[in-house]
């Protein structure tokens, strides 16, 4: 086998650190993918919780909307109905 000299080992090591600093960079690339797709990730719950804000208050305003109309058909009486395509129109 050949002599290991302080040169072959100094040379190796050289290498060795090269590499490293390679993965550190790519690590650090890595990590601010990450932050960035976890804020992307928060924007998207933030709307999602926004969606279902707002479909909760469009429900509670439907339902008194509904309550409403039940109310104005008790007090006019019986009443036909309602065809939205009504057979007396004409073209």
């Amino acid at each position: 086998m050949g002599d290991i000299t302080n040169d072959l080992l100094y040379e190796v090591l050289k290498s060795i650190q090269g590499r490293l600093d390679k993965l550190e960079t790519g690590q650090s690339e890595i990590r601010q993918e990450l932050i960035s797709i976890r804020g992307h990730m928060i924007a998207i719950q933030q709307d999602t919780h926004n969606i279902y804000g707002m479909l909760g208050r469009h429900d509670d305003r439907l339902e008194r909307i509904e309550r409403r109309l039940e109310l104005r058909e008790m007090a006019e009486g019986p009443q036909k109905p309602y065809d939205p395509s009504p057979s007396d129109q004409t073209p």
